[in-house]
């Protein structure tokens, strides 16, 4: 305490919380490498370990758990920039679907949130489970929100809307069967039957699992996973700045051929990718990091398909129009590591990188890991899905908990 005078008083108090509820307690963590002199620790950082149901909790540098989340929640955990965090969570727990969005804190005051009509997604879309608002969020510079959506037709996860959370209006929507060529949709290559898209098939011809806005361009770099496609557009103009895909250049119209990168000698394409956001952006040049999930659903590395899965950079020359692989890590641990499905990267401010490799060896693992920038590991975290219910750690995310701009005022 600092009182008018500038004088300081300091005294310590001990407060003894309730038990962790029990399915915390009993919660399979396992840590093998946990070298805190070397990770990315920070002040009051936590390593949140969001599932694809079921409860969001964070750990720290030894694995234990600091922070829980007793609603159930469905892919999106965002820190917003006033310091609070949107998450998508269920009405009612026995609703068929995630279909409230909340803004709530790490204290868990509910500050707005917004239920979604159970329509959304068309009749085609009706499918247990299946959420309303999919994969991930991002904030805008005006405070509204980016959506990745459905748009009510029989097609699924090709859409993404602006949302406007003082009003609740969507002001903005953008179909990307309105960008991308109609053959990708009518004609889509990927299986009927995938059952890694949810048994959805033909009809999740897009499934983009990643928006990131870029406030200094106005651009967004969005991934697509049933495309093995990422892209660069402007958000207002819709106007595409880039392309990266092994589509072969004879399968896009001539329009696009423009926006097509060329890859340099070692670079990989990525496959059933997620994650994608900007590292940096020098003069024409743009780093960029991205989960390489290495499976090729539509296009892909067919040669490399199945036998990986990676944390990969890039370098983009938007000038010249080519792309080169910087740094990567995951190929070393082999099949053993690869996930079809899930997984995230996280360039920490140390410069490590945190990899959440979340459907290892077929769903059964979660398995997240730290390495610095010559890829030797100094945290290694893996959690045993049950089999029961399978929940796997779809995002992991090291953050500051209490940000510097959060505020809780008890008198609002």
């Amino acid at each position: 305490m600092t009182d008018e005078s500038g004088n300081q008083q300091t005294k310590t108090f001990k407060i003894k919380t309730a038990n962790l509820p029990k399915w915390i307690r009993s919660f399979p963590i396992k840590v093998t490498v946990k070298d805190k002199a070397k990770m990315n620790l920070g002040s009051n950082e936590l390593t949140v370990l969001n599932r694809t149901t079921k409860q969001t909790f964070a750990v720290d540098g030894d694995g234990e758990v600091r922070w829980y989340y007793l609603r159930w929640n469905e892919h999106i955990f965002e820190q917003l920039n006033n310091g609070h965090i949107l998450l998508f969570n269920k009405i009612k727990s026995g609703d068929e679907k995630y279909n409230m969005l909340v803004e709530t804190d790490y204290l868990g005051r509910v500050y707005r949130q917004f239920s979604f009509d159970k329509t959304l997604g068309g009749s085609y879309a009706r499918t247990a489970g299946l959420s309303l608002v999919h994969h991930d969020v991002a904030e805008v510079p005006n405070g509204n929100w980016l959506l990745t959506i459905d748009d009510g037709s029989k097609y699924v996860e090709d859409t993404i809307a602006e949302l406007n959370p003082n009003t609740g209006k969507i002001v903005k929507v953008i179909d990307f069967k309105k960008i991308f060529p109609e053959s990708m949709y009518k004609k889509s290559k990927i299986k009927a039957n995938d059952n890694t898209s949810s048994g959805l098939g033909l009809m999740d011809w897009l499934h983009i699992n990643t928006i990131d806005y870029d406030a200094k361009t106005g651009n967004i770099l969005l991934s697509a996973r049933n495309q093995d496609i990422i892209w660069s557009m402007n958000y207002q103009t819709k106007k595409i700045n880039w392309v990266f895909t092994s589509k072969p250049t004879k399968e896009w119209p001539s329009s696009f051929h423009k926006y097509l990168l060329k890859p340099s000698k070692g670079t990989k394409y990525p496959g059933g990718q997620h994650g994608v956001y900007l590292l940096k952006e020098t003069g024409s040049k743009l780093d960029i990091l991205l989960y390489d999930n290495n499976i090729a659903v539509t296009d892909g590395d067919k040669k490399q398909s199945g036998k990986f899965s990676a944390a990969t950079e890039y370098q983009i020359d938007t000038k010249k129009k080519t792309i080169k692989q910087v740094w990567s890590y995951g190929k070393n641990l082999g099949k053993q590591n690869f996930t079809e499905v899930i997984g995230y990267a996280q360039r920490l401010k140390n410069g490590n990188t945190l990899i959440n490799f979340g459907f290892k060896n077929k769903g059964k693992e979660s398995n997240i890991i730290e390495v610095d920038a010559h890829g030797n590991q100094v945290f290694n975290l893996t959690i045993t899905n049950s089999a029961k219910d399978m929940t796997y750690v779809y995002l992991a995310y090291r953050m500051q908990f209490y940000p510097d701009n959060y505020v809780f005022d008890v008198t609002k």
